[in-house]
């Protein structure tokens, strides 16, 4: 099982290039369920999560074929398959998304309960209860959601939380119910907008995608777009900057989008960090010192939860004690006992840690327990006095693609080990 070494002591400096989203281009290669015939995707990264969701499309009858670095064909055909099995789902949450599609297109579908990080419940409860109001019966049984609708009609839909998964299931169903689907609460995040894009691309009615109340007029039909290029990834562009800022370093982010990052670039900007932007790029200036500052993560426009971590090791550099307080997820604070094990100045609570800086970190052998948490310990390995090992990196890999070139392109001494 693969590892990465770190050993610290380097100020990151220089530009690195984002890699597409994952969050956007896994719902929007499950929403090429929609419509048969050719899809090409540009700036997909290359990632598990990624080949996880090509093997469920094969399964399902598609024909897949990079034609690039990063470009993805996806030829659907009507094959009938509406089952996902548990082997596949297994590996990733976001599995669930064929569950709208299959609907929407075979008017059934058997999707094993998904896995993924174990960072919280995440029950699908509410895509089930979205899909009730489009006319649609599901159960649950040995493992499986079995789901069906004599004809998919739409209706009004209000969560009782903003749900981005359960929003992007009920937009790709939505789009071939017959009728006026109104979604209330809906998810806001740029992955929710991108998936809209593409779906409207294809001919679907979509409007107010990135607001609260989301409309979608149903259509009879949708076609493949000729093409479409994934956003950039906002979390790995957090990271990098973060790990920029942890070094005292000067990075600068490419190919991005630094509205989707407005929360935690103001609190970097109150920690004392330097910040430039630009239409499509990230600069971060580090101070000597930097303050400690609070965060809370919540629903996009808010903190990410995706950043928490990563956050929470910037600030056991900084002068002072910070509050990090996690509202999306009841399990987000496994990595704090391997930042201990690093030296780090952290009490966790159920929701909210309390951090002391700052905290001179040593390397040590640790673990990472999901996607995040990995690229938290890394960043923490680029200050760690000595050599840091990060075990079970095969989570890292889920999410962030070649993440070691892109900091050893700044600088830093790191290396994968198997």
């Amino acid at each position: 099982m693969d590892s990465m070494r770190i050993c610290s002591g380097v100020r990151l400096k220089g530009q690195v290039q984002a890699s597409g989203s994952k969050n956007s281009a896994l719902p929007i290669l499950f929403a090429s369920l929609l419509a048969e015939g050719k899809h090409l995707f540009h700036n997909v990264p290359r990632l598990r999560d990624i080949e996880s969701c090509v093997e469920l499309l094969t399964h399902l009858g598609c024909q897949i074929q990079w034609v690039g670095p990063n470009s993805l064909s996806v030829d659907v055909r009507s094959s009938g398959e509406t089952l996902a099995p548990y082997d596949i789902v297994r590996k990733m949450r976001a599995s669930i998304l064929v569950l709208g599609p299959l609907l929407a297109r075979y008017g059934k579908a058997r999707v094993s309960l998904p896995g993924g990080c174990a960072i919280g419940t995440r029950p699908i409860n509410l895509h089930l209860e979205g899909l009730k109001a489009l006319n649609c019966e599901s159960r649950l049984e040995e493992g499986y959601v079995i789901a069906e609708t004599k004809n998919l009609q739409g209706g009004r839909i209000l969560f009782e939380a903003p749900t981005v998964g359960g929003t992007e299931n009920l937009l790709m169903a939505a789009s071939l119910a017959k009728g006026k689907t109104i979604i209330e609460n809906a998810a806001k995040e740029p992955e929710i907008v991108d998936l809209a894009n593409y779906l409207n691309k294809m001919g679907a009615r979509i409007q107010g995608a990135g607001q609260s109340i989301i409309e979608v007029e149903g259509v009879s039909e949708l076609q493949p777009a000729p093409e479409h290029r994934i956003i950039p990834d906002r979390i790995e562009v957090g990271t990098l900057l973060i790990a920029g800022a942890i070094t005292g370093g000067d990075v600068t982010v490419t190919q991005c989008q630094p509205t989707d990052l407005e929360a935690l670039l103001s609190k970097l900007a109150d920690s004392g960090f330097g910040l430039s932007t630009s239409e499509s790029q990230i600069r971060l200036e580090s101070p000597k010192t930097w303050s400690a500052v609070d965060i809370i993560t919540s629903p996009h426009p808010g903190f990410p939860t995706d950043l928490q971590a990563q956050f929470m090791v910037l600030m056991t550099q900084a002068q002072g004690t910070s509050l990090i307080t996690e509202t999306i997820f009841e399990n987000r604070f496994m990595h704090v006992q391997e930042l201990v094990r690093l030296n780090a100045d952290i009490t966790p609570k159920t929701r909210v840690a309390v951090v002391r800086g700052p905290s001179l970190l040593k390397g040590a052998p640790v673990m990472a327990t999901d996607l995040r948490a990995s690229a938290c310990l890394v960043l923490a390995g680029l200050v760690a006095q000595g050599e840091t090992v990060v075990n079970r990196i095969y989570h890292l890999d889920r999410g962030y693609e070649k993440l070691e070139n892109k900091l050893a392109q700044l600088g830093a001494s790191i290396s994968r080990e198997k």
